[in-house]
């Protein structure tokens, strides 16, 4: 079959793959009908050695399940499923506490031996944990959205949900991203009346403003900073909603944060260390917390506002390409001019 491979920075490229094969009694063979970039892909788009490729990338996909193994009873041949970005068993302890990212059996796709969701086929290696079945075709014209529960919805709600957003909150969110604009979605799900998005690309901002943002700030740093607190009387809000990983971002979301509020970091963080003092964190009574998404625990939650039409998250893919686009789509990506790709291999 055919699938994406990135061997280095800069360099992706679609290219010939053996066939998955059932290796386990849990698992599952899903025939990819959408897949996605991820805004994460381009951190090893920028930065990965020539050393540690070529490696399959992908981790956002919508298929049909071609076969299974011996063990699996939630999905069968034929059913279109969904998958969150990472794997996990469903049973251990952490999956039962909805922290499936921290299952004992799980992982990421596109790890190990493990498939990347950028191809044509997918081994799922633990498929009643991971795979949920979809109501609708694969020629639906919600795919789009659907697709949205694999990482970027579920990731932005997640945000969202560990800030504690609710109708009392004021909210900003940093990065103008997909994840950046459905937590802006998220927090407006969640009854946040003030939502502020701090992004610079008018395109993005718009689609923001549609999705429930209340006030846009493009500048950054001090000058962003200082935007923010005279939209909210001085004070900064509540929650923000950090979904951009890089340290000005986190410094302008302790900058904004009211005191008594909390920082919710969904961006994966390009650095391990942060500012956690007394003039970032500790003077001000705030709380920081995020992390990678159990997407699988928020789909069924998610998934009836999609199907009954109350959100539409798939907007944010603005840009379509084929098995042998993706590399442009990668380009495309990294140079701004597309906020989304959808892949239809």
């Amino acid at each position: 079959m055919r699938a994406t491979l990135i061997y280095g920075a800069g360099d992706v490229r679609v290219e010939q793959v053996p066939d998955p094969v059932l290796k386990q009694p849990t698992g599952a063979l899903v025939r990819v009908t959408a897949a996605c970039i991820c805004g994460s892909d381009l951190h090893p788009y920028h930065s990965m050695s020539p050393a540690d490729g070529p490696a399959r990338i992908g981790h956002e996909f919508i298929g049909v399940v071609e076969d299974t193994g011996s063990d699996v009873s939630t999905v069968q041949k034929g059913d279109l499923v969904v998958a969150p970005f990472a794997f996990s068993d469903g049973t251990c302890e952490y999956c039962r506490e909805g922290l499936q990212t921290s299952c004992v059996h799980g992982g990421f796709w596109a790890t190990g031996d493990v498939d990347g969701g950028q191809g044509e086929a997918v081994r799922a290696p633990l498929a009643d944990g991971i795979l949920v079945k979809l109501p609708v075709g694969p020629d639906s014209a919600l795919i789009p959205s659907l697709l949205t529960l694999s990482d970027v919805f579920g990731t932005g709600y997640h945000a969202a949900v560990r800030g504690g957003v609710d109708e009392r909150t004021t909210v900003t969110v940093i990065g103008d991203g997909a994840v950046g604009l459905l937590a802006v979605l998220s927090a407006k799900r969640l009854g946040a009346e003030q939502i502020v998005l701090m992004g610079r690309h008018k395109g993005r901002t718009d689609l923001g403003r549609e999705f429930g943002a209340t006030d846009v700030v493009a500048e950054r740093g001090e000058e962003g900073v200082a935007k923010v607190r005279e939209l909210t009387g001085g004070q900064g809000t509540h929650v923000v909603l950090e979904a951009v990983g890089h340290m000005p971002a986190y410094e302008q979301a302790y900058g904004v944060v009211r005191a008594g509020g909390t920082i919710s970091r969904v961006g994966v963080p390009q650095c391990e260390e942060a500012p956690i003092g007394f003039g970032s964190l500790f003077g001000g009574n705030i709380t920081l917390t995020g992390g990678p998404a159990p997407a699988r625990a928020y789909i069924e939650e998610l998934l009836p506002d999609i199907l009954d039409g109350t959100v539409e998250p798939g907007k944010v893919f603005d840009r379509t390409v084929d098995l042998d686009g993706v590399p442009d789509g990668y380009r495309a990506m990294d140079a701004r001019e597309a906020l989304k790709a959808l892949v239809t291999p």
